[in-house]
């Protein structure tokens, strides 16, 4: 595969990852506004299966076609400064996204599971969503920094 291919990838994985991030955000915010049990259940059920889907394949995209798209030209993505740079941040809401984010979604969607109708929601489900949402954007904030170090290289 040649440049253009694995830069292709790479590009389809920033759009599949930033693109799943905040559009499941978004409705899943929506859904939990509704407070109704049968919604909120079918949302957190679909927000696992878009990470695997969207993010998980997302990274995989991305990482493959840049790591090959900086080799073939002639780039270090262990050296160049602004490929580091971009790394680290991506690396950081990696961190936050396996440390944080999925034990609180595993959480979340074992209490969606168990929700009843006529039955009120625990208040559990609704601080482990506010920690979600909020460390999320944390997640996303170094995401949009390493897209904006790919778009100024130096």
């Amino acid at each position: 595969m040649g440049y253009e291919g694995f830069k292709l990838l790479h590009l389809l994985g920033v759009v599949l990852l930033i693109g799943n991030v905040t559009v499941t955000s978004i409705w899943k915010l929506y859904a939990d506004r509704t407070r109704d049990v049968r919604i909120i259940r079918f949302a957190q059920r679909l927000v696992t299966i878009t990470d695997w889907f969207f993010t998980f394949w997302g990274i995989v995209l991305l990482v493959v076609g840049g790591f090959g798209a900086a080799g073939l030209a002639g780039m270090d993505p262990l050296r160049d400064g602004w490929l580091v740079w971009s790394e680290v941040q991506f690396l950081l809401a990696g961190l936050v996204w396996l440390g944080l984010l999925v034990p609180i979604q595993i959480r979340q969607a074992r209490l969606a599971r168990g929700f009843e109708e006529g039955v009120p929601i625990p208040v559990e489900y609704w601080r482990l969503g506010r920690r979600w949402i909020a460390w999320g954007l944390v997640a996303t904030v170094p995401l949009v920094g390493a897209m904006w170090s790919m778009i100024a290289k130096g």
